[in-house]
């Protein structure tokens, strides 16, 4: 049970076995109401004959009965009395007249016959001197289910009951029957043939469905087994085998595939940034470590002031490598209302030691409010600032304005630019263009790879054009507070 194989069979097995079921026992009950309804036909013709013959005030021993065998008669009066029996009729059960308890047994003796009434023979004759006429009933006959011994053999019967009142005007029941071993024999033979039938085919189910299923999930072993050895070996650049149907499991190969590709860049990446951290770490560390030794020999020569631009760098370094192993995380910011103005006005007059001013353009009055955290977008705006101050030539302005269902934050710069095939990798991490400089003036490669993460952490966008003034210039486009 612990295989989809084996839980699909029984599964498709059990509902075939009950459909089967119910739609043989429907066939059964629809076949035999209509063999039932045949038999009552026949038995009601059967009696209607009789009943008619009756009416018409012919004599008992005249009756004129077609297969006695097949369709057994008998004939009872008012008070439930048999009056007449059918030829080899011996006994009979399940007959009764209408209205008066159950007849008794076939064998009783006949009464006298209509026609043997002298004393009723002028009340009975017409004007005419002809016989009178009497009537049957033209309601429906009661059936009824009972058996009949004919000829020393015993079977099942349906009985139709129809009455007819004589010219004398006795009322008499006539329960004429048809033979229901016809109907017995074509259910018991259906039946059979079902009953034989549905075990095979339930197999042939079961058998079907375990060779589709097998078939269909093979793909999802051979996904598995790769998915194992992709484990096993930790080589995250193999990739499962993708089916050629364009079905649910091939989806699957696929999405399995593209999660692959996603953790391989994702590892890739990983390790790159320890390796470019540990690179960018083991230079300052090793310049602070020379500096305090060759101060412990030679207080005299102490670089304080390296030594100190040395520890604010890896101070600056260490909290940008947290930061982003906090965003790598799925670090979500925070809720709170940030009015962009404001805190681009806040962040640049807190800048007095750049060696370029820098000019603000915020339109008054104006509401630029976005959900986020206040420190992680104070980030964003000091590491653009930092880039344009790293790379201007004398100019540098920050503006905010209302951007379609959002607030755009720009920051220009007339420096050199970023070459157009170059704007996506510089917010690559540990990624500089000015490699020429020296890593103290060129920085760790870090500050837009964080904003960048920042913004799309926030549900914005961070992109580099070029500026009016020839220089770059960064949009940070942000998603306005609800």
């Amino acid at each position: 049970m612990r295989s989809v194989r084996a839980r699909a069979a029984i599964g498709a097995t059990l509902v075939v076995a009950v459909a089967l079921v119910a739609a043989g026992l429907a066939v059964l009950l629809v076949l035999r109401d209509n063999l039932i309804d045949q038999a009552d036909l026949q038995a009601e013709v059967a009696a209607r004959e009789v009943a008619g013959q009756l009416a018409l005030d012919t004599a008992y021993e005249d009756l004129d009965l077609d297969d006695e065998e097949d369709h057994p008669v008998q004939v009872t009066d008012e008070e439930g009395r048999v009056v007449f029996v059918s030829k080899g009729l011996q006994a009979v059960s399940g007959t009764r007249s209408p209205g008066v308890s159950p007849v008794p047994s076939a064998s009783v003796g006949a009464a006298p016959s209509p026609g043997d009434d002298d004393d009723d023979d002028d009340d009975d004759d017409d004007d005419s001197g002809r016989p009178g006429r009497g009537e049957v009933s033209s309601d429906d006959p009661d059936f009824s289910d009972g058996t009949a011994t004919v000829g020393g053999k015993s079977a099942d019967y349906r009985f139709a009951a129809v009455e007819a009142t004589t010219p004398a005007g006795l009322t008499l029941t006539v329960h004429a029957g048809a033979p229901l071993a016809a109907e017995q024999e074509a259910v018991g033979t259906v039946r059979g043939a079902m009953l034989m039938g549905l075990p095979l085919l339930l197999a042939v189910v079961a058998a079907v469905t375990w060779l589709v299923t097998r078939r269909a999930l093979r793909p999802v072993e051979g996904i598995r087994r790769e998915m194992a050895a992709i484990t096993a070996s930790e080589d995250l650049a193999r990739r499962v085998p993708e089916p050629g149907s364009r079905d649910e499991i091939a989806a699957l190969a696929r999405t399995t595939n593209e999660t692959l590709t996603v953790l391989e860049a994702s590892v890739e990446r990983q390790r790159r940034f320890v390796a470019d951290a540990s690179h960018e770490l083991r230079s300052p560390i090793a310049s602070l470590r020379t500096q305090l030794e060759v101060a412990e020999a030679h207080p005299e020569l102490l670089d304080l002031p390296g030594a100190v631009a040395d520890t604010v760098r890896l101070q600056v370094l260490a909290a940008d490598l947290l930061l982003l192993a906090r965003l790598d995380a799925g670090e979500k910011p925070g809720a709170a209302r940030v009015e962009v103005g404001a805190l681009v006005r806040e962040e640049v007059s807190q800048r007095a030691g750049d060696r370029v001013p820098v000019s603000v353009e915020v339109p008054e009055g104006g509401a630029f409010e976005v959900d986020g955290s206040r420190g992680q977008l104070a980030r964003v705006v000091g590491n653009l600032l930092d880039n344009a101050q790293r790379h201007t030539e004398g100019r540098v302005a920050v503006s905010v304005a209302a951007d379609g269902s959002g607030v755009r934050v720009e920051v220009r710069d007339d420096g050199a630019g970023v070459p157009e095939d170059e704007r996506e990798r510089i917010f690559e991490r540990f990624v500089r263009l000015d490699d020429a400089r020296s890593r103290d003036d060129g920085g760790a490669g870090l500050g837009l790879a964080i904003a960048r993460d920042v913004a799309t952490r926030h549900g914005g966008t961070l992109t580099v054009h070029r500026a009016p003034e020839g220089g770059a210039a960064f949009r940070l486009w942000l998603p306005r507070a609800a």
